[in-house]
């Protein structure tokens, strides 16, 4: 039978690059973010009491029909012992994800707020013709303050997956996260990868970090930002300087509240004292 882990936390901070790196393994299914994520809101509230018929529904119908979902999605890739499902939005939904995948673990792939408002600012420049769909009117979108501000609204881009990786670090289910820095990931693949096997219960598999291959071009089209999901084929750190104004760097870096997890029993992979070494904690 096919195990569900599922692959959440924060935009632009690793997940493409770690779909395409699991998916180099035979045996596991990943990918950018599909469309489960709002096809089980959208059917989890259609079966709400606000639905007329939803007295002709128990708890165990809506189980069965959410777990429906799933393996009706995943049907044709039965030859896959383990499918990693990726959105922002599974750690706004863990209870529910929890009841019907017992043994499920999340991997959460972090890092700091700043990064993430200026990998997003350099895409937006770089297209200067083009009008992201980030952003719905042209004051959203007028100034550098007004996109960040834009991002950050808790309904929006960076704001709900902030929001929602709060919540789920803090919340009853916190023991099934694994958090998963991007800078420590382009750093050390490796060792990365091999305590998110471990912590998946999976036996290693070789992977090749000089080659890795995903873009994922009409997607990014349609947004209006291409190259969002384009991952460079050797796995790497990339240092640059921000084209963000110190001020606003300084405030968003302070979000990054991941780095303090003594009040939570959710895991991150750090970076150990000794050089290239790393751990989960």
């Amino acid at each position: 039978m096919t195990r569900y882990h599922f692959i959440s936390g924060l935009p632009r901070s690793g997940s493409t690059l770690l779909s395409a790196l699991l998916r180099q393994n035979p045996a596991f299914y990943a990918n950018i973010s599909g469309p489960l994520g709002s096809l089980f809101h959208s059917t989890r509230n259609a079966m709400g009491t606000w639905n007329e018929t939803s007295v002709m529904l128990t708890d165990a119908h809506r189980e069965r029909i959410l777990k429906g979902l799933f393996d009706s999605y995943y049907a044709d890739q039965s030859d896959k012992s383990v499918v990693f499902d990726t959105n922002r939005a599974w750690c706004a939904r863990l209870p529910a994800l929890m009841r019907l995948f017992p043994e499920a673990k999340v991997i959460c792939c972090v890092r700091s707020v700043a990064w993430i408002m200026d990998s997003i600012e350099r895409l937006i420049r770089k297209h200067p013709f083009q009008k992201s769909r980030l952003s719905n009117s042209d004051t959203e979108r007028s100034t550098v303050f007004t996109r960040v501000e834009t991002l950050a609204q808790q309904d929006r881009f960076v704001g709900f997956a902030w929001s929602a990786l709060k919540e789920a670090v803090y919340g009853e289910h916190a023991d099934r996260l694994l958090l998963v820095d991007f800078d420590l990931l382009t750093a050390a693949p490796e060792r990365v990868l091999r305590l998110i096997y471990e912590f998946v219960g999976e036996p290693w598999f070789e992977h090749d970090f000089e080659n890795v291959v995903f873009d994922a071009p009409e997607f990014d089209q349609q947004l209006g930002l291409p190259g969002l999901h384009r991952v460079q084929p050797k796995v790497q750190p990339v240092r640059r300087q921000t084209v963000l104004p110190p001020d606003l760097f300084e405030r968003l870096d302070a979000l990054s509240f991941w780095r303090d997890l003594s009040n939570s029993r959710a895991r991150m992979i750090v970076a150990k004292r000794e050089p290239h070494a790393a751990a989960a904690e």
